[in-house]
C-alpha cells in the first residue's frame, strides 16, 4: 500500500491514461496483470495503486520506487517496452511523470 509522506526518500510516479469507457476495463485489467506479474517484482519497487474516474475516461497509476533509476530501468526492459506498446493500443495517450511529495495533510 502506498504511504505518502514528505519524509519518504522514495520516487513517486503518477501515470495518467486517457481512455474511453469502452477500453477502460481492458486497460485496467492489463495494468493489473502487469503490476502483479512484472512491475511489482522489479528491483526498487515499493508500492502502487490504480484509480479510475467515474466517467471511465481516465486511469491513474500511482507508484513508488526506491530510486528514480529503478523506475527508469524497469521502463527500459524489453518486457515493459512490449507491455507499453500494448497499453498504447488501448488508450488515447499515457504519460508517466515523476513527482516529489512536498506536503501531506490529514
Amino acid at each position: 500500500m502506498p504511504t505518502i509522506k514528505t519524509s519518504n526518500d522514495i520516487q513517486t510516479v503518477i501515470t495518467t491514461f486517457e481512455v474511453t469507457p469502452g477500453t477502460c476495463q481492458d486497460l485496467l485489467e492489463a495494468l493489473q496483470v502487469a503490476l502483479e506479474e512484472f512491475i511489482s517484482k522489479q528491483p526498487g519497487f515499493v508500492s502502487a495503486g490504480l484509480h479510475v474516474n467515474d466517467a471511465q475516461t481516465r486511469i491513474a497509476n500511482y507508484s513508488q520506487w526506491q530510486r528514480r533509476e529503478d523506475f527508469m530501468a524497469m521502463l527500459r526492459t524489453p518486457e515493459m517496452r512490449e507491455r507499453s506498446r500494448a497499453f498504447n493500443t488501448m488508450c488515447r495517450s499515457f504519460e508517466p511523470v515523476m513527482y516529489e511529495v512536498t506536503a501531506t495533510f490529514d
